[in-house]
């Protein structure tokens, strides 16, 4: 027997064909019952849904006409229609939607065309061949049939594939090719060639020709999938063991007689392939010292790029655990990467796959074993660079070739220097050569050069005075300045400082200046010393001197007709010494040789700390309120420092302004200001020559990264340096301001996963109101109208909620109480993950962006809604228009939900659990569960247009709504599912091991399977129904929460929430209604 219907349910039941009068009399009789149940008990009901009688009544609470009441009924029916209407849209949706596109066109536009760094990389050429090994078959490894291994030759120069120089292994990145090598290899064999062949010394030193081996991956998208990682990694190790072996081969070698064979290979990883290089170290078949140098090109090594398979996020957190753990070993004899050297190669700004902070090794490595630099940063290369262009590069992989060679030494069985030694050349190379860590090559050596002066040919500088030359002459003639170096420091920070567009060649008696630490003590006898004598005269006098040539920084020429920094002039030269290191010395001696028909300047000087560096103390506030403004005095120091430690996030981009009177003809300037922007961890630096501003951003401090593996607390922030010529007696002003709409564009690439995860968010709290409205009213609500009401009651409530929530974990992560929290324990000197969850940033100042993104999410989930209906009403109208085509005329219109029977339909379900045990990834078996999902959509659609039944209605909105849900997930999915795809294009046929668990997917297809019958879920009044609102704000809280760093795990989420589901489906109270809504099959009848 069916029980009678409430009035609450009443109010929305299918109304039968009744005339008007007893429409009114029907509805006065309710009024007063259902007043008096809500009174009793709060069920939660929409107040949307609530008729608007109580207006219209009389004062003894009786309806006051026949007609007030049939006005009543029909605004309830309109009421009711609305609410259940795909379509539903107010001016609040509306206003919220517009809001949110034009804030995402903003943050697009501005990634795509502000704040950009200028290109400069010149085109490389190479005539590649490379030679295959077909012998390193799966006798060697079971993935000999998927991969390959090559050996690069540069055609025309060393065209024998047998080996015979030092071993180099490169590893290409997420679809990239073997022969991205290319560039790099060619340049190796053409320096050798050229250069490193006819230096004996070089040669004398262990530099031989590099044998460039590659690897063939098919194009893998290893950023997608950490089985891929794995599996790569585990070839790469049996590939060094081969190619190891191939040295020891005189059939396959070509190695000079006495040279010790290779024991370890030189690794150089493109993008996931610099991942790889550190996880082949993890892998249970790597043979210990067979890697001890990485070298890696735009590599992701602090977090996965993207979350979405767990095996990725697993793989990362044990490599990057390892690796942290060994390096915080007590005992360093039981560090097993104790003679690992691994350098990280960023590109910068135009890195538009990665953010180029991710490349950073601070959380992994200490500076003693490698360290992070930025193309911009590394000399004669002074540009950014994208993804792609850092392999091809002209400028950089000269540079990189020369650091490749500067680390090898055949005379070693490991075939590079020792690990020391090794770091140190790398610094060398490739930084700046103004860091802390980089030590200057001369203060420990002894003196080299004796200076023979008189007194005509010298000049003795006053203490404090600066040395300004320029020749303007053709004289020959040697002539020798010296500066004495105070006694001791002005004040601390106080530096000399010099500056010359001539190179300091490392042999004194060559180049148009010398500049020499010297002093007049005898040095100790034994030594040989190299004579510089500017007198040619037997009445002199002689100091003993040390040549600072080696100590030299190279910057980008900065000219009045200068553009970029990567511009071909030949670079400045530019010395820097902190007073207190020159405490031996007593002279600084700048000698000037007469080179006939060249032109030449230089500046050298002394400067006090406080002259010379200038500390700004401003935080966000005040800096995004007023900017910042700084006028420096005529009698400035040539080097001038501005050290900003607050302004040290990758969120913030800034203008920056620079303004100065230009010198007067009769005396003009010796070079246009030049600026260098950088900071100190990782190493970034970018010029601006002739500079009068340009774009400031940093890669620093940044969401999702983790904390240093010092344990330092925040970065020392942005210093710039401004070169200017200080003999103009011309002041300089310098503004730095923040660029609101610039910053913007810096959203994209750190909190791109956000705008994926935000919109479940959004789409959760929908689903909840609609169920909640459900159990309380019988009415499932469309997906436009519960938005529409959510955009009014919940969603400013729960953003709200989440911006306080944010704001405290920011401030509480470090707290005694959050740590317990978290389940930190006390020992754990850093936790790595503080910044997992939220906003990913302990700073509080960024609270603004909950609300941000929480209003970008509704605005997408709207516009997705309405997609969506587009999609299924198009193909509803050609499902309609097709079936009266086809259809005989006079036949009845039959249900669409019976067209397969039971047994069909359990077939077709335990053949897809198969495939998901046995073939293919439970990822395939969703994409196909949302393409039945959207065939129940558009079923339910057109037998709602057809009999405009209130049944009909509510189960196509809640089939619309689980559509909505299960393609907000389908991204998620299918990066895994294109891997698979891929793999079979490779004829790689073995199954992902992580990917067949049929508990990840059987609670869709059972929820999926029901809802294709035509079955709606049953509505619960019971307190059960509380059980469906709290999963559903539990799911939104996560998504918005961890929805970033684990955003595989909202698979997972729904999937319980299926299951939730589908329990109710076969929950005792609901068994019966099941049951009637099956086909019966046997029989031959058709549901009604």
């Amino acid at each position: 027997m069916r029980r009678r219907p409430s009035a609450e349910e009443d109010v929305y039941r299918p109304r039968t064909a009744t005339t008007a009068p007893e429409k009114a009399e029907k509805s006065a009789g309710m009024v007063k019952s259902q007043r008096t149940q809500e009174r009793k008990t709060d069920v939660g009901r929409d107040s949307a849904l609530e008729p608007a009688v109580e207006q219209n009544t009389s004062p003894n609470g009786r309806l006051g006409s026949k007609a007030t009441v049939e006005t009543v009924a029909a605004q309830h029916n309109m009421q009711r229609g609305r609410a259940r209407g795909p379509w539903a849209c107010s001016f609040l949706t509306l206003a919220t939607t517009a809001c949110s596109i034009i804030l995402l066109a903003t943050i697009v536009r501005s990634y795509l065309t502000l704040q950009m760094d200028p290109k400069g990389c010149a085109m490389s050429y190479m005539r590649p061949t490379f030679a295959p090994f077909p012998d390193f078959d799966t006798e060697h490894t079971r993935f000999a049939s998927k991969y390959s291994l090559y050996l690069y030759r540069e055609g025309g120069v060393d065209e024998d594939t047998r080996v015979r120089g030092i071993p180099v292994l490169f590893i290409p990145g997420n679809a990239g090719s073997y022969k991205q090598v290319r560039p790099i290899a060619a340049e190796a064999a053409n320096y050798f060639q050229d250069v490193l062949r006819h230096d004996k010394v070089a040669l004398d030193a262990g530099k031989r020709s590099l044998d460039f081996f590659t690897v063939d991956f098919n194009e893998e998208l290893s950023a997608f999938h950490g089985q891929t990682l794995l599996d790569q990694a585990d070839y790469l190790n049996e590939a060094i063991a081969y190619i190891l072996a191939l040295y020891h081969n005189p059939h396959r070698s070509q190695r000079e007689p006495g040279l010790p064979d290779p024991k370890s290979v030189i690794m150089l990883g493109h993008s996931m392939g610099g991942v790889v290089a550190r996880t082949m170290l993890r892998m249970p078949n790597y043979q210990d010292h067979t890697i001890n140098t990485i070298i890696t090109l735009s590599a992701p090594h602090a977090r996965a790029p993207l979350s979405f398979d767990a095996d990725m996020v697993s793989t990362y957190n044990d490599i990057n655990t390892f690796w942290r753990q060994s390096y915080t070993t007590l005992d360093g004899r039981k560090n097993p990467l104790a003679d690992v050297t691994l350098v990280s190669v960023a590109g910068g700004g135009l890195d538009t796959m990665i953010p180029s902070e991710y490349s950073s090794l601070t959380s992994l490595v200490p500076d003693t074993h490698g360290f992070t630099v930025f193309t911009s940063a590394i000399p004669r290369v002074w540009t950014g660079m994208d993804h792609l262009a850092i392999m091809w590069c002209d400028q950089f992989r000269k540079a990189l070739v020369k650091a490749i060679f500067d680390v090898a030494d055949v005379r070693h069985s490991s075939q590079t220097l020792p690990q020391s030694a090794r770091i140190e050349a790398l610094r060398t190379r490739l930084l700046t050569g103004m860091e802390s860590v980089v030590e200057k090559a001369n203060l420990d050596h002894e003196p080299t050069t004796f200076l023979t002066l008189e007194h005509s040919s010298t000049t003795i500088m006053s203490h404090g005075e600066r040395l300004r030359l320029r020749s303007a002459d053709d004289s020959s003639k040697a002539r020798a300045h010296l500066m004495p170096i105070p006694a001791q420091s002005l004040i601390e920070g106080s530096k000399f400082t010099l500056l010359t567009n001539r190179a300091l060649e490392k042999n004194v008696s060559e180049g148009m200046y010398a500049v020499l630490l010297c002093s007049i003590f005898p040095p100790s006898t034994g030594h040989a010393f190299a004579d510089l004598d500017t007198t040619h005269s037997t009445a002199s006098t002689r100091l003993a001197c040390k040549n600072a040539a080696a100590d030299v920084s190279l910057l980008p020429a900065s000219t009045n007709e200068s553009v970029n920094a990567f511009d071909t002039a030949e670079p400045f030269s530019y010395l820097q010494y902190d007073l207190e290191d020159l405490h031996e010395y007593q002279f600084v001696a700048v000698v000037e040789h007469g080179i006939e028909h060249e032109q030449g300047w230089l500046l050298a000087e002394f400067s006090s700390g406080e002259e010379s560096s200038i500390k700004i103390s401003k935080g966000h506030h005040q800096l995004l309120l007023n900017g910042l403004q700084r006028k420096l005095p005529a009698s400035r120091p040539m080097m001038t420092e501005l050290k900003i430690p607050e302004v040290h996030s990758t969120m913030f981009a800034y203008k920056l302004h620079v303004s100065r009177h230009v010198c007067g003809s009769a005396e003009y300037e010796l070079f246009a200001p030049l600026l260098r922007q950088y900071i100190q961890e990782p190493y970034e630096s970018k010029y601006f020559v002739n500079t009068q501003g340009g774009n400031i951003n940093v890669h620093g401090i940044s969401p999702y990264m983790p904390p240093p593996l010092s344990g330092k607390g925040a970065s020392e922030g942005l210093s710039l340096q401004l070169w200017t010529d200080p003999t103009c007696n011309s002041t300089v002003e310098v503004s730095l301001t923040v660029d609101i709409v610039g910053s913007a564009g810096k959203l994209v690439m750190r909190y791109r996963t956000v705008f994926a995860s935000f919109p479940l968010l959004v789409v959760a709290v929908v689903l909840r109101k609609q169920f909640k409205v459900y159990d309380a009213t019988g009415v499932f609500i469309s997906f436009s109208h519960s938005m529409d009401q959510c955009i009014r009651t919940s969603l400013p409530a729960i953003i709200t909620a989440l911006t306080f929530l944010a704001v405290a974990l920011s401030k509480a992560t470090q707290g005694p109480w959050a740590r317990k929290w978290l389940g930190r324990t006390a020992s754990e000197t850093v936790d790595f993950t503080v910044n997992d969850f939220m906003l990913g940033t302990s700073d509080p100042f960024f609270w603004f962006l909950v609300p941000l993104f929480g209003a970008i999410g509704v605005g997408i989930c709207i516009a997705a809604n309405y997609l969506v209906l587009s999609i299924t009403h198009l193909f509803a109208a050609a499902y309609g228009l097709l079936w009266s085509w086809t259809r005989p005329t006079g036949e009845k219109a039959t249900s669409l939900f019976t067209t397969s029977t039971s047994y069909q339909r359990t077939i077709t379900t335990g053949v897809l659990l198969l495939m998901v045990v046995t073939i293919v990834p439970y990822q395939f078996a969703y994409l196909v569960l949302c393409v039945v999902q959207s065939s129940t959509s558009i079923k339910a659609l057109r037998t709602t247009l057809d009999d405009g039944l209130d049944a009909s209605h509510n189960f196509y909105n809640y089939a619309h709504s689980m559509l909505v849900l299960m393609l907000w997930i389908l991204p998620i999915n299918m990066p895994v599912l294109v891997v698979w795809i891929h793999n079979l294009a490779a004829h790689w046929l073995t199954p992902f091991s992580t990917h067949h668990n049929l508990l990840s997917i059987l609670p869709y297809i059972l929820l999926v399977q029901v809802m294709s019958t035509g079955t709606m879920v049953p509505r619960i009044t019971s307190r059960v129904r509380y059980i469906t609102n709290v999963a559903m704000f539990a799911f939104a809280l996560y998504a918005a929460i961890y929805g970033v760093t684990y955003a595989y795990r909202l698979h997972y989420m729904v999937n319980g929430l299926c299951a939730w589901l589908l329990s109710l489906y076969i929950g005792p109270l609901s068994l019966a209604r099941l049951v009637q809504y099956l086909p019966r099959s046997r029989s031959g009848k058709k549901r009604p």
